[in-house]
């Protein structure tokens, strides 16, 4: 159930409106199969219904931390095991917010004497029994919502900081490659912490690509490494390849 309410997702991000029975056809159940995933994706506030049809839920900001963790759960997991590998034991981190980055911080916690420095509470806390783990948690106002700081404090927080990765995610990414946020204090938390990395690493689920968010910074090839299940079109395959940003694309299903 969790796969196919995935694939939803992922479907009204490739078409704005689609109808029950459309989705119905395209994944094989039946269409009240589908009614149901929508009356519960609807009450979670990720999808909206008008008049038969179907569309993502578009708002000036983010759905609530609890639904978006079950949204594209297993491709989560798979960008978390890659980026794991990306990390040795004794690297020094940045961490960013988010579910995707929660993901990455529970698989992160096997490595041993990691130094964290994060604005991420979920963060924090998957981190809790990693061996011999120092973890920096950024001051200011916690966002309740999502139990993450970000505003002034935390984007200073960053500055100070000079450390090996920084693995963060986004709000959305546009089909020319846009990097996309809800709101500009997400924007400034983003950026403060990429800038404290000599490697930037930027995770991704597929449901984030082809969103239309009202704020931009940067294009995903302005960082080093992209790992998401999302199949990037060639354009932005080339735009990667040219300016040496590796993608990495890990499986979606299974």
């Amino acid at each position: 159930m969790t796969r196919r309410r995935d694939q939803i997702i992922g479907l009204l991000c490739d078409h704005p409106e689609l109808s029950a029975a459309e989705l119905a056809e395209r994944l094989q159940v039946s269409v009240q199969t589908i009614r149901t995933d929508l009356r519960d994706l609807d009450e979670a506030l990720l999808v909206q219904r008008r008049n038969g049809l179907v569309r993502l839920r578009q708002q000036s900001e983010n759905v609530g931390y609890t639904p978006r963790v079950s949204v594209a759960r297993n491709e989560k997991r798979r960008i978390a095991l890659a980026v794991k590998e990306l990390v040795p034991d004794g690297a020094r981190i940045a961490l960013g917010t988010g579910t995707t980055v929660e993901n990455c911080a529970q698989f992160l916690a096997v490595r041993k004497r990691l130094f964290v420095a994060t604005n991420n509470l979920h963060a924090v806390v998957a981190l809790q029994q990693a061996p011999e783990a120092q973890v920096s948690l950024a001051g200011g106002v916690v966002r309740l919502r999502d139990l993450d700081l970000i505003g002034a404090a935390s984007t200073g927080f960053f500055a100070g900081y000079r450390v090996e990765q920084a693995i963060f995610s986004c709000g959305g990414i546009s089909d020319s490659g846009e990097v996309l946020d809800y709101n500009l204090e997400e924007v400034a938390a983003r950026t403060a912490i990429a800038d404290c990395a000599n490697q930037k690493v930027l995770v991704v689920d597929s449901t984030k690509f082809g969103r239309d968010l009202p704020c931009r910074n940067r294009v995903i090839w302005d960082y080093d490494v992209v790992v998401t299940g999302q199949d990037l079109s060639e354009p932005l395959r080339a735009a990667c390849e040219d300016a040496g940003c590796k993608v990495i694309k890990v499986a979606v299903d299974g």
